[in-house]
C-alpha cells in the first residue's frame, strides 16, 4: 500500500508544496513544530532513510539544503534544524524546522497555524526556493 507521502507525490492528497524536482518534493508539515516546518521526501518510496542509495542520499541532502535556505529567508529564525526520525511514516523524509532555540525542535509538539498563514508561508517559501 502506498505511503501517505506517495499519495501526496501522486496528487491523490493535497499538500502545500514549496519545492519540487524530478526526484524530490518538499511540502509544509500538517502538524508543524513551528511555522514553516517542511518535509523533504524522495519521490521513490523507500521506507528507511539509510536505505536510499548514496546518490539519492546526497541529492536529498542538497535538495533539503536549498529548501532550508528558502525557509530561513522567509521565516524569522536563528537556524533551520534538520531531523530524521523515520518512524511516523514509512517513507524516508527529512524534517526542516525553523528554530530560535533547541526547545523549538521536539517531535510530538505542534503549533496551530491558520490556513491563511499556511498558504502565505507556502507561497513565500516557494518563491524563495532557488533550486539545487
Amino acid at each position: 500500500m502506498p505511503s501517505i507521502f506517495t499519495k501526496i507525490i501522486n496528487g491523490e492528497i493535497p499538500a502545500h508544496k514549496v519545492a519540487e524536482t524530478d526526484q524530490f518534493l518538499a511540502f509544509l508539515d500538517v502538524r508543524p513544530m513551528k511555522e514553516g516546518h517542511t518535509l523533504c521526501v524522495p519521490k521513490r518510496e523507500v521506507d528507511y532513510y539509510f536505505d536510499l542509495t548514496d546518490e539519492e542520499l546526497t541529492a536529498l541532502t542538497l535538495f533539503s539544503k536549498a529548501v532550508a535556505r528558502a525557509i530561513k529567508e522567509v521565516v524569522d529564525c536563528k537556524r533551520v534544524a534538520v531531523g530524521v526520525l523515520g518512524l511516523e511514516v514509512p517513507h524516508a523524509h527529512v524534517h526542516l524546522v525553523p528554530v530560535a532555540s533547541e526547545g523549538d525542535f521536539r517531535f510530538g509538539k505542534s503549533v496551530e497555524v491558520t490556513a491563511e498563514r499556511t498558504a502565505e508561508l507556502r507561497d513565500a517559501i516557494a518563491a524563495a526556493y532557488r533550486g539545487e
